[in-house]
């Protein structure tokens, strides 16, 4: 088949085009330019912001379908449906985990958990998205399927609450410094390589089964946030690390803007019932336990500090928040 992503060299995407391409598609990136497409997929320019624009590259890319990484906006996949309705035999929406309410109502969270993310305006977003895509496929049958990945990490990320794709989080315990950890560090988590999740979606890929419904694609290996860390520092050769624990609403009032990743998500349980994405895609499992996905994080960006993304800034509110954590002791 001919794919073609809306994003396709990112954090989670550039695991799944690697492995679509590896079993024969045919991968078209829709790029503007700005970022290289891999030699062996073809690069389809064009600006998804732009209708026009996008309808010329879905002319050249002839996609049979479609997976849109880059839809934060109700207009971004409404542009979408203009161009793709009629044209394609499936259209995949990656949207979000955090998209369910929190606290979660009941655990293991299943697709049918109530949606509703009072925190996160990002979450609010993409259930609106789905909503309206959902719709679509009620008013006329448009072939949707939605993906919830929850906290997905390749090669170049360091899952950490702050900012995983930075790897400031990791720097600071390499160098002896202090970070803080929510709550008392005993909230439940999954974190999923994107090798893992793209073993998933490539299941669905053309899965005339998967039309109209809705999947998440994560680990059922959940880590405590303190099992997280002590992994972290582990593979990092860190001892003992310097650890401080902070209640998430001081965290959230020294830095409001984690307002949204915390209590819209990291700092509630995250375990995920994978039941229906293993019924549509029987050889969906993931391979890889965090010990070892963090392990090779850690060594690649070590081998690549032009991919670290270092962020003085993240490294202030560090310090904001402890200094005014100690204020209150």
């Amino acid at each position: 088949m001919r794919i073609l992503f809306i994003g396709g060299t990112g954090n989670i995407s550039a695991d799944c085009a690697a492995l679509l391409h590896e079993r024969g598609h045919g991968i078209a990136i829709l790029s503007r330019g700005q970022r290289p497409v891999p030699a062996a997929y073809h690069a389809v320019h064009g600006d998804r912001h732009d209708p026009e624009s996008l309808r010329q590259a879905a002319q050249a890319a002839r996609p049979d379908v479609v997976i849109n990484f880059l839809g934060y906006d109700l207009a971004d996949v409404q542009a979408d449906y203009q161009v793709f309705h009629g044209a394609v035999r499936q259209y995949i929406f990656i949207s979000t985990a955090s998209v369910y309410a929190k606290p979660p109502a009941r655990l293991p969270i299943t697709e049918d958990a109530p949606l509703g993310n009072r925190w996160w305006d990002y979450s609010r977003k993409k259930q609106a998205c789905e909503e309206w895509l959902m719709a679509r496929r009620d008013e006329n049958g448009f072939p949707v399927t939605i993906v919830r990945p929850s906290h997905t990490y390749s090669k170049a990320w360091i899952p950490n609450p702050l900012s995983s794709s930075s790897y400031t989080f990791a720097a600071r315990l390499e160098q002896g410094k202090r970070v803080f950890i929510p709550d008392d560090g005993e909230t439940p988590w999954t974190l999923t390589t994107s090798s893992d999740f793209a073993a998933g979606l490539a299941g669905l890929v053309g899965n005339d089964k998967a039309l109209g419904e809705t999947f998440h694609i994560t680990s059922d290996e959940a880590l405590t946030w303190n099992q997280i860390y002590a992994e972290i520092a582990a593979a990092l050769g860190v001892s003992s690390p310097q650890i401080v624990k902070v209640p998430t609403d001081f965290i959230c009032e020294v830095v409001p803007r984690l307002a949204g990743t915390l209590k819209g998500d990291k700092a509630h349980p995250g375990i995920f019932d994978n039941a229906k994405i293993k019924r549509f895609v029987p050889e969906f499992v993931c391979r890889k336990p965090f010990r070892l996905g963090v392990r090779e994080s850690v060594e690649w960006l070590r081998g690549h500090p032009e991919e670290q993304n270092l962020k003085p800034e993240l490294g202030r509110e560090t310090e904001a928040i402890l200094a005014r954590f100690e204020m209150t002791k």
